[in-house]
């Protein structure tokens, strides 16, 4: 993967887990009736990972302005990716999670094999 494929990888990552923690953040209500899942008792309990996804949001956008300097900044997002795959997957098989996260987790299962790409890759950081 070269340093222009590891750019907009990031972007896309930064939009995507931005524009999420945003909605998560300012709609949660809305959020949960469109999955027709039942909120949780306060809604502190979503806003607040909503605005850690907006942090690594901007994070992915740091990568993305410079991948080779910030290329240290990856396996905090690869492990982004292991923490929200590994509790949903394991919910998932082992008891059931709601549907409406279960895509992000898919989403995310890409993400994480894009970044552990995107760091292992020495074309993108042969300039270094």
């Amino acid at each position: 993967m070269g340093k222009t494929a590891v750019r907009v990888l990031f972007v896309i990552a930064a939009v995507y887990d931005g524009v999420l923690g945003l909605v998560f953040l300012v709609a949660p209500a809305a959020m949960f009736r469109w999955f027709g899942v039942t909120p949780p008792n306060h809604y502190g309990y979503v806003q607040f990972p909503a605005l850690l996804l907006i942090v690594f949001g901007l994070l992915f956008a740091a990568v993305a302005r410079n991948p080779v300097r910030n290329r240290n900044l990856i396996p905090y997002g690869v492990m982004l990716k292991i923490a929200y795959c590994g509790t949903v997957f394991a919910y998932w098989l082992s008891q059931g999670i709601p549907g409406m996260w279960k895509p992000f987790a898919i989403a995310d299962l890409a993400f994480l094999v894009l970044f552990l790409w995107a760091y292992r890759s020495p074309r993108a950081y042969a300039a270094a």
